[in-house]
């Protein structure tokens, strides 16, 4: 089992594909296995979701933000700002951790899927995921 711990670059608010960042910090990868990818924060999440069509990113947080829309007055957490009580909507709405089976020393996911850190936040700093690798 190897575990890595990485600093991902502060992001703006949205949906980012973060599949290479996490990739360019591994060590080969076993040819079967399992990666979980953890991240430390509860104004943000984690999702597998289309990799291709940049739109779709577009329409997930238009979509999240009428999910979760800021200053609604049924909200009693306000004093980190307009965006963190949504923020922390949308991150349980998401969740905070994925498991991913490895094949062939490569994350088995879809043609068409990446790993996205979804940022809920207008002025977050840097986010930090724990990765762990298992044989």
């Amino acid at each position: 089992m190897n575990q890595y711990e990485i600093k991902l670059p502060a992001f703006r608010r949205g949906f980012h594909l973060i599949t290479n960042y996490i990739l360019d910090e591994l060590d080969s990868l076993p040819d079967v296995g399992l990666m979980h990818i953890f991240l430390h924060h509860t104004s943000a999440g984690l999702l597998i979701n289309e990799n291709a069509d940049p739109s779709v990113r577009v329409d997930l947080n238009s979509s999240f933000d009428k999910i979760a829309p800021e200053r609604m007055p049924h909200y009693t957490h306000t004093m980190e700002g307009d965006d963190d009580m949504p923020a922390h909507i949308k991150a349980a709405l998401t969740g905070i951790d994925l498991t991913i089976p490895i094949k062939n020393g490569r994350p088995k996911l879809g043609t068409w899927q990446g790993i996205y850190l979804a940022e809920f936040r207008d002025h977050a700093g840097s986010r930090r995921i724990t990765v762990t690798v298992t044989r």
